[in-house]
């Protein structure tokens, strides 16, 4: 049983590696759609997390650079905001969609800023003294004061990985979510083995919904823009299908049986190829049960 759920597991994997990988391989194929969201803010849909920049008099910064490949059209895209390079960026998290373009970015003049526990993942995996690695790292919280705006950055522990930092920028009455937010109208890629969980994913958006008023306007990691609606509903399908998950866990205590019972199928959502319903439900499983390895 052991054998074939690590199979599983492998399996699933590597489907997303290679999803991620395709991503980057059409790099000429992808438009930059720039979004304004008040006078100094923008949101930059391409492929991966989407990217917040704040453009002001004293520069540009952007939260998140999706992957390196898509670099170039990114530059350009904020060339069009403002002709000098980006002071900094913000990474809301480790993954390779969102911070991809760091080296790039860095390599220019950009400052990375993100938690001690992404820079801790990005020195895992490129090496000590690497161009993705932030500069800066905070625990936490931190405040960056600049163009006018105090861009607060709040970390929130084991939610969709142990390093998500949401963005909350006051004045503008707009936050960002990173992955913590998935507004594709399914269920969140819980990252279990990057540190992620469930209950954490729910406490961030509970605590975002408790903290934002009914007109904020919302960037989520994926997805167009929402607002406190939009996360009120995606919390509550999160919250009905933790129950769904649990009540399969108490019945058939197996993950291969609880595959079997199907237990999110009544929800009838869509899944994105990378993140199909096994995978949700495995995570899910795995989160739940405390089952990390």
């Amino acid at each position: 049983m052991i054998n074939n759920r690590t199979s599983r597991l492998a399996a699933l994997a590597s489907s997303v590696l290679v999803a991620l990988s395709s991503a980057t391989l059409h790099a000429e194929e992808v438009q930059i759609k720039t979004q304004k969201l008040d006078d100094n803010i923008y949101v930059l849909f391409g492929r991966g997390g989407n990217i917040a920049a704040h453009v002001g008099e004293q520069g540009t910064y952007i939260i998140d650079d999706q992957f390196a490949k898509l670099a170039p059209q990114i530059k350009a895209a904020l060339k069009e905001l403002n002709p000098n390079a980006a002071e900094f960026v913000i990474n809301t998290h480790y993954h390779g969609d969102h911070t991809g373009g760091n080296e790039v970015f860095a390599q220019a003049g950009a400052h990375v800023i993100a938690h001690h526990n992404v820079h801790k993942r990005l020195q895992e995996k490129h090496g000590e003294g690497s161009d993705f690695l932030p500069r800066l790292s905070f625990g936490q919280d931190m405040t960056l004061h600049f163009n006018g705006e105090h861009a607060r950055l709040v970390h929130f522990a084991h939610a969709h990985t142990d390093g998500d930092a949401v963005v909350f920028f006051d004045d503008a009455n707009i936050v960002h979510m990173g992955d913590i937010y998935f507004n594709l109208g399914g269920l969140p890629f819980v990252d279990v083995d990057g540190g992620g969980s469930v209950d954490g994913v729910l406490n961030a958006v509970q605590s975002v919904i408790d903290s934002i008023g009914d007109d904020t306007q919302v960037i989520p990691g994926h997805g167009p823009m929402s607002n406190k609606a939009g996360l009120k509903t995606y919390h509550a399908l999160i919250t009905k299908a933790k129950g769904m998950m649990l009540d399969a866990i108490k019945q058939h205590k197996t993950l291969e049986a609880v595959l079997e019972a199907d237990p999110l199928g009544p929800l009838e959502i869509e899944y994105a190829g990378w993140l199909p319903k096994e995978r949700v439900t495995t995570l899910f499983y795995r989160s739940l049960t405390g089952e990390i390895n």
